[in-house]
């Protein structure tokens, strides 16, 4: 084989996904889009979608371990590293869930594989064991799920409510409720302080607990939003490596701070345009074209 050809080796259409913490059967497949995995990679499913589904739902489900096994007639350990990361690219991006999305990707420290293969009969036959480091617990999970549910309750807002509505209401409960974890803010190994459940349940976090919060929050109520990360920089505060929120209120989308103005007891960064948000600087992806394209920043800041 040559060419494209030597690169896309096809595998059986029957590939295997199985989570060693819990087995998913097909009807937990939910194929929302194609997924067109790397052209320079020598391997690929041809059930991709269903794959990478089950991997997202493994990782919502907090599985300590993700099992998948495949057949081959052809050596592709070599490809076996990009494999695995294409995957979990895959499978950390935006879905129509609150609880997918960044929400998966701002609390998994990263993860481990391992990579078995036997030969028999000419068919190499690979396991590929995933083992995610993840900054909360499938019970951590469930209480998180509880305390949205209440806070939702208690916003008085809904997805009947204008979009400013439900952002207002988002930002002033976190304002007012979540304090900012000085104790932890500098310890590497306390990693609740960034997490949902940080802010939800112990009601103290770090700007990425604040910031995965409001995801959750502005997602349940239907509102378009992302995690940004990168660096920021204020005279009180200094410069330091930040997690904030970007949010669409009517087709446009405004820059939105919530642990800052929380720390300074001001409004300073909620709904603000590009221009009025030079103090902050976003990591490269998310200022690449296609994002930039998908996420159009409004040119102004919000008007009251």
């Amino acid at each position: 084989m040559v060419g494209r050809e030597r690169v896309r080796k096809l595998l059986s259409a029957a590939a295997v996904l199985i989570a060693a913490v819990m087995l998913l059967s097909s009807s937990g497949f939910r194929t929302r889009r194609r997924y067109d995995m790397r052209q320079d990679i020598g391997v690929y499913f041809t059930n991709a979608d269903s794959v990478i589904d089950t991997i997202r739902d493994c990782l919502r489900r907090r599985s300590r371990q993700i099992t998948i096994c495949f057949s081959s007639h052809s050596d592709n350990m070599r490809d076996i590293d990009e494999l695995v990361s294409e995957l979990m690219t895959f499978a950390r991006g935006e879905t129509d869930r609150p609880d997918e999305g960044d929400y998966i990707a701002a609390q998994l420290g990263g993860y481990e594989a391992r990579y078995e293969c036997s030969l028999e009969n000419g068919v190499y036959s690979y396991t590929i064991v995933i083992s995610p480091d993840y900054y909360t617990d499938a019970q951590q999970e469930s209480k998180v799920d509880e305390r949205v549910n209440e806070i939702i309750g208690q916003l008085n807002v809904g997805r009947h409510s204008s979009e400013i509505e439900r952002v207002r209401a988002v930002y002033r409960y976190l304002i007012e409720n979540v304090g900012y974890d000085e104790v932890h803010k500098n310890n590497a190994h306390y990693h609740l302080k960034s997490t949902a459940y940080g802010a939800l349940v112990n009601k103290r976090a770090v700007c990425q607990g604040y910031a995965v919060a409001a995801y959750r929050l502005f997602r349940e109520l239907g509102l378009d939003c992302r995690v940004i990360t990168g660096t920021a920089s204020d005279g009180d505060l200094g410069e330091e490596y930040h997690a904030w929120n970007i949010v669409r209120v009517d087709g446009r989308y405004y820059d939105l701070d919530i642990t800052w103005d929380k720390r300074l007891g001001t409004d300073r960064y909620f709904l603000k345009c590009e221009s009025d948000f030079d103090s902050h600087k976003r990591d490269g992806q998310f200022t690449v074209k296609s994002f930039e394209e998908r996420y159009p920043m409004s040119e102004t800041s919000y008007m009251f």
